[in-house]
C-alpha cells in the first residue's frame, strides 16, 4: 500500500479514537453525577436482581423493609430479608416497568418505609457540552484533515480543500544531481539548454543588443531519448526556482479544476521570476482542441484555453520559462505551438553511432569494465537504441556480472545483456532433432545469402538458442547508421529474409517447408508494399499512394484509390517479391556446400559469432551478387 494513504488512514484514526475517548468522558461524568447523587448503601450488604414479579410476592410476604425509588419511579433498591437468603439482610435492585401506578399504594398499604429520590439535575455546562461539543469535535477533526493531508502525502492538490492549488513541485534550489557533463548524444540540444541557462545567469549579454529570453521551450522525440534529463540538467545548472509537474496532473473530473491550477502555478511561478517551469507529458493537457466529447465546455480543452492565456496572454509574464516535453507533437494544439508561446521546439532524436559511444561512457563511469570489452563495437551493435536502452544495457551487464559472482564486467556479460534486449531471454537448448537440423539450415541461409550480396550488411552472430518468440536467430550489424535507404539495400533486405524458407525448400523439399518463416513473410510484405506505395519504386512510378499509417491518400479525385490501382499494386508487391525469391535460391543452389559445412559447425556449438563465421566461409570463393 502507498505510504501516503497509510499515513491517511493513521490521521482518520487518530481524530476518531480522540472523537470516541471524548464522547465516553462525557458520558462518564454524567454517570458519575447520577451515582454520586444517591444515597450510600451498606457496604455490608449484598446486592442482588430481582424482577417485579417476584418482588410484588416479596412484599406480600412480609419479607420487605424498605424501598428507595430513583429515576422517576422506574428503578428501586429494596431492602429485604427472607428464609431464601438466610434470613440475611439484601440489598435487591428492581426495574420496575411502565404502567405500574399503584406501588405507592401497595407500599402505604403494606406500612413499608419508601423514599423517591429526584433525578440528578445536570449543570448547564455539560448539557451543553454533551450536546455540542462531540460535533465540534468530529467537525474539527474532519476539517483539520483535509487542510492538511497534503502536508503528509507531498501533494498539494490532493486534498478536497485544495482541488484548485496547483500540483507542481517547487524548489527554491534544485540539486537534481545530473549536469550537463551527464549529458551526451544529443550535443544539438544540450547547446540550445546551455544558452538559456546562460540567459538566466548573465542576461545582460543579451538584453544589450535587444535579445529577449524564449518564453517556451518544447522537446521533442521518442521515449527514452533524455527530454526529461536534459529537464533535470538545466533545473541543477540554472539555479533558479524550479517548477516540475506532469500534464496529467492538471486534467480532474471537476469543470475548472484544471485551469484554477493553471492560475495558480503561474502565479506562484510569476512571484519567483526568474523561474522554470516543467511540464512533462505536456500532450495530456495540450491535446488539439475540438478533438474530445464535449466540445468547448470539456474540461481538458478548457485547461488548454488556460494555459495558451497564461503563456502569452493580455498579462504579460516576465521571467516564466516554460519547458515542456513530449512524443506525440502530432496531436499537440497548434495554437501552443506558435512563437510567443513555445518559441522553440527540440528535436531530442536517437543518438548515431558517435552520439551511442558519448552515452556509454557516461553511463560507465562508475562500472569496472574489462579490458576486453569495447564500447566502440557495443556501439556499433546497438544501432537504434536509445539513452535510456543503452543505460539498461550496461546496468543489466552490471546485474550479470554480479550474477556470475565476478568483479568486473566482461565482453561475456555485455554481449548477452545485448543479446537478452534485443532478442529476449534465452531459452532451454533445442534437442538434437529434425526440427533443430531445419532451424540450422533455415538461419545459416539468411548468413550466407546476407554475406553474398554487396548491400547487406555484416553478420554478427548466428544462434541456435531460443529467444523470445524465435526458435534461432542470425544477427546483422550494420557499418554504419543508416538514415537513407535505397532500393537495392531495400531489396537485399527482402532478399536475405527469403533466404531462410528459401533454404529449407532447397535441403529438404517443398513438403518440408514450415511454419517458421510466417515473420520473414509478413517483414517482407512490409518492406514491398511500401517501396511500391509510399518509396514510388516500381513501375507504377514516383506516387506516394499510402501515408506513414498505412493510411489510403487522395489520388483521382477520391478519397481512396480504386479497385485499378490496388490491384497493380499487389501486382507490383508480387513482381518484387518473386523476383527476390529467385535471386535467393540461386545463390543458396550456389553455396550448398559452404552452407552444409556451417550448418554442421553450428549444430557443434549453437552459436556462432560474425568473426567465426567470416574465417569458416573465406576458405571458400563468394562471388557478391549485385542486387
Amino acid at each position: 500500500m502507498d505510504r501516503n494513504i497509510i499515513q491517511k488512514i493513521l490521521i482518520g484514526f487518530f481524530f476518531l479514537t480522540c472523537t470516541f475517548i471524548g464522547f465516553k468522558a462525557f458520558n462518564n461524568s454524567s454517570e458519575l453525577t447520577e451515582t454520586s447523587s444517591k444515597p450510600e448503601l451498606n457496604t455490608n450488604v449484598s446486592s442482588s436482581r430481582m424482577t417485579y414479579g417476584r418482588f410484588l410476592e416479596y412484599l406480600e410476604m412480609g419479607w420487605v423493609k424498605q424501598v428507595d425509588l430513583y429515576d422517576n419511579s422506574r428503578n428501586a433498591i429494596v431492602q429485604a430479608s427472607s428464609p431464601e437468603l438466610g434470613n440475611r439482610p439484601q440489598s435487591i435492585r428492581v426495574e420496575i416497568p411502565v404502567g405500574a401506578s399503584q406501588l405507592i399504594q401497595k407500599l402505604k398499604e403494606y406500612n413499608i418505609d419508601f423514599d423517591a429520590h429526584p433525578a440528578p439535575k445536570k449543570s448547564i455546562f455539560l448539557t451543553i457540552a454533551s450536546n455540542l461539543l462531540l460535533p465540534l469535535i468530529f467537525i474539527g477533526s474532519l476539517i483539520f484533515f483535509f487542510q492538511n493531508s497534503d502536508n503528509f502525502s507531498g501533494n498539494s492538490g490532493s486534498s478536497p480543500m485544495n482541488l484548485g492549488k496547483s500540483p507542481a513541485r517547487f524548489d527554491q534550489q534544485p540539486d537534481t544531481g545530473i549536469s550537463f557533463d551527464d549529458i551526451a548524444g544529443i550535443d544539438e540540444a544540450k547547446a540550445e539548454f546551455e544558452e538559456i541557462v546562460s540567459f538566466l545567469k548573465e542576461p545582460e549579454r543579451y538584453t544589450l543588443v535587444g535579445a529577449k529570453i524564449p518564453k517556451g521551450v518544447l522537446l521533442v522525440g521518442p521515449p527514452g531519448t533524455g527530454k526529461t534529463l536534459l529537464a533535470k540538467a538545466i533545473a541543477n545548472e540554472a539555479k533558479v526556482p524550479f517548477y516540475n509537474v506532469a500534464g496529467s496532473e492538471f486534467v480532474e473530473m471537476f469543470i475548472g479544476v484544471g485551469a484554477a491550477r493553471i492560475r495558480d502555478l503561474f502565479k506562484k511561478a510569476s512571484e519567483n521570476t526568474p523561474c522554470i517551469v516543467f511540464i512533462d507529458e505536456i500532450d495530456a493537457v495540450g491535446r488539439e482542441r475540438g478533438a474530445g466529447i464535449g466540445g468547448g465546455n470539456d474540461e481538458r480543452e478548457q485547461t488548454l484555453n488556460q494555459l495558451l492565456t497564461e503563456m502569452d496572454g493580455f498579462k504579460e509574464n516576465k521571467g516564466v520559462i516554460v519547458v515542456g516535453a513530449t512524443n506525440r507533437v502530432d496531436i499537440l494544439d497548434a495554437a501552443l505551438l506558435r512563437p510567443g508561446r513555445f518559441d522553440r521546439q527540440i528535436t531530442v532524436g536517437l543518438p548515431d553511432r558517435l552520439g551511442r559511444i558519448g552515452i556509454l561512457k557516461v553511463h560507465a563511469r562508475n562500472k569496472p569494465f574489462d579490458e576486453n570489452v569495447s564500447l566502440v563495437q557495443l556501439a556499433n551493435r546497438t544501432p537504434g537504441f536509445s539513452g535510456a536502452d543503452l543505460a539498461n544495457l550496461l546496468n543489466e551487464s552490471a546485474i550479470l556480472a554480479t550474477r556470475y559472482k565476478k568483479t568486473t564486467i566482461t565482453k561475456n556479460e555485455v554481449n548477452e545483456a545485448a543479446d537478452r534486449i534485443i532478442g529476449g531471454i534465452a531459452g532451454s537448448t533445442m534437442e538434437d532433432t529434425k526440427n533443430k537440423k531445419l532451424i540450422a539450415y533455415h538461419e545459416v541461409g539468411h548468413a550466407i545469402v546476407g554475406s553474398v550480396l554487396e548491400n547487406h550488411d555484416e553478420v554478427e552472430k548466428i544462434t541456435l538458442i531460443p529467444r523470445g518468440g524465435a526458435k534461432g536467430l542470425t544477427w546483422f550489424t550494420p557499418e554504419e547508421d543508416q538514415t537513407l535507404v535505397s532500393r537495392s539495400q531495400l531489396l537485399a533486405r527482402i532478399i536475405t529474409t527469403l533466404a531462410g524458407r528459401v533454404t529449407e525448400q532447397v535441403v529438404f523439399g517443398d513438403p518440408e517447408v514450415t511454419t517458421g518463416a510466417s515473420n520473414d513473410l509478413q517483414q517482407v510484405t512490409n518492406i514491398a508494399r511500401q517501396m511500391v506505395t509510399r518509396y514510388g519504386m516500381s513501375n507504377i512510378g514516383p506516387i506516394a499512394l499510402e501515408d506513414e499509417n498505412n493510411e489510403q491518400m487522395f489520388v483521382g479525385g477520391g478519397g481512396e484509390y480504386n479497385e485499378a490501382v490496388a490491384d497493380r499494386i499487389d501486382t507490383e508487391v508480387c513482381k518484387i517479391v518473386n523476383h527476390c525469391e529467385q535471386i535467393a535460391t540461386e545463390i543458396v543452389l550456389d553455396n550448398r556446400v559452404i552452407i552444409d559445412l556451417v550448418v554442421e559447425k553450428l549444430l557443434d556449438a549453437e552459436t556462432i559469432n560474425g568473426f567465426e563465421f567470416r574465417e569458416l566461409v573465406s576458405q571458400y570463393t563468394i562471388l557478391p551478387q549485385k542486387s
